[in-house]
């Protein structure tokens, strides 16, 4: 029997619920017949894009032409149909969202390997968008820890794509491939062993140089859980250490009053549940909504990502015609980090900064041919930027996208995107994509990536 079911002191709030599979099969076969009937009835040649239940996680844009593209229904593909915690796998459809994948695994003594920061990103949302967190530093991004998807393509048919059958490349790009390349209609994915609780640790460092130092030690040993940090200043680095445990002294949560991220800057340790823990940066990862005290305790309760995002996209007419705040997932090579945060310093400086040190597990398929030729980098660190506004005459944007040319760094599509096309499909690889595309999406009903990421989502025609 699990120990973590079976022990006395588990929590209360650590029950197991069965999965009747076989019943959940039955439904999810259903579902696909009517996604399929949708996509073989589409014939007005206009785009298409997904409908789904969870509120999208991309950063939210004025003139998104994708608002008013034609609609596949995808709201009920939401369900858990099995998990295994003997093979330790879990599948699921794609609308399943992480906050109740840990509460279903985690009676079995289980969670996801990889569990992006806000409640409500869904599996299929965070292979779609490349997503990672604090175990990035082990196992890479949520799709390095996938085995197996179904994927309905625009004509209608049913692919089972694992990384060694024929559908081995549309497996390997649907990572990052933001609904270009048909529906993802169902993910199975390994899950890790866990405990109820996880006790942090902060050290704190005066300079990159031993902040770097201290990431790439507990890289090598591999001695921690998780490993994330906050860049607070160009001279105070915090890097956030955490373990699995049984028991605790106490616990904090940092879902309304308290915020996580300026709680590294003073604390030296911290216990926290094991969800609370996955969900920390929830109410804003380091760019918190309501920013003041009063607003959090009058508003913090309810104002979570879920709802923030929700009520941009409705209100999105409101957001900024130019100039939108800079919000971006930067991808450094560890050994231009020095080189990367020297230009940054000089030319951006906004911080604090969010860090995740994300092992390269391979070079992915959708990354071209040659981009990091001579680059032996086994570690990469994720910096993320949350509401830097932009100054005078200048585009941030497109800074950042140059300076990452010149350090063989990338950046997630999931905010605003000003690369020219013969620059995008450089860095992205086009001959495996539209290898892929003629399979799943031969008349681009879907849109092509550069064009939904880097136009559509602007406004711009097509």
């Amino acid at each position: 029997m699990n120990p973590l079911i079976s022990s006395p002191r588990v929590p209360a709030w650590v029950r197991p619920r069965p999965v009747d599979t076989r019943r959940a099969l039955e439904r999810h076969d259903d579902k696909i017949a009517r996604v399929v009937r949708q996509l073989r009835a589409h014939t007005s040649g206009r785009p298409v894009s997904f409908l789904k239940k969870a509120v999208s996680h991309q950063v939210p844009k004025r003139d998104d032409k994708r608002y008013t593209d034609d609609k596949i229904d995808l709201r009920d593909l939401d369900e858990i149909i099995e998990i295994d915690p003997h093979g330790r796998t879990c599948t699921a459809e794609p609308g399943v969202t992480f906050t109740e994948l840990v509460r279903r695994t985690l009676p079995w003594g289980l969670v996801p390997i990889v569990v992006p920061e806000l409640r409500t990103i869904t599996v299929g949302g965070a292979v779609s968008g490349c997503s990672l967190e604090s175990m990035s530093f082990r196992y890479g991004g949520f799709h390095d820890t996938c085995v197996e998807y179904e994927v309905i393509t625009a004509k209608g048919d049913v692919l089972k794509c694992t990384p060694d059958n024929e559908n081995w490349l549309v497996f390997q790009m649907m990572h990052g491939s933001f609904g270009t390349l048909g529906v993802l209609s169902k993910l199975k994915f390994k899950l890790v062993p866990a405990k109820p609780y996880v006790r942090m640790t902060y050290d704190h460092f005066r300079s990159l140089s031993q902040y770097k130092a201290a990431i790439h030690r507990h890289f090598v040993a591999k001695d921690v859980d998780f490993m994330d940090g906050i860049i607070h200043s160009p001279t105070h680095y915090v890097l956030s250490l955490g373990r699995f445990i049984d028991e605790v002294p106490y616990t904090n949560r940092y879902d309304w009053m308290k915020i996580y991220f300026k709680s590294t800057a003073e604390r030296r340790e911290d216990y926290l549940r094991t969800p609370d823990y996955f969900f920390r940066y929830d109410n804003g990862v380091t760019n918190v909504h309501p920013k003041s005290a009063v607003g959090r305790l009058l508003f913090g309760r309810f104002m979570h990502s879920n709802e923030l995002l929700r009520l941009a996209s409705t209100l999105r007419h409101l957001l900024p015609a130019n100039k939108p705040e800079v919000t971006v997932d930067l991808f450094i090579p560890f050994s231009k980090v020095d080189d990367f945060m020297g230009w940054y310093e000089k030319t951006l400086g906004h911080y604090p900064l969010w860090c995740v040190p994300y092992r390269r597990v391979r070079d992915y398929e959708w990354i071209a041919d040659g981009y990091f030729r001579g680059l032996k980098d086994e570690l990469f660190l994720d910096i993320a930027i949350y509401g830097m506004k932009q100054q005078g005459g200048r585009n941030h944007y497109k800074e950042l996208e140059a300076e990452l040319l010149e350090v063989q760094g990338l950046k997630t599509l999931i905010s605003y995107n000003y690369y020219d096309e013969d620059v995008f499909w450089r860095i992205w690889n086009k001959p495996n994509y539209d290898a892929v595309k003629r399979v799943v999406d031969p008349d681009n009903v879907f849109r092509d990536l550069y064009v939904k990421m880097c136009r559509v989502s602007r406004g711009l025609d097509s």
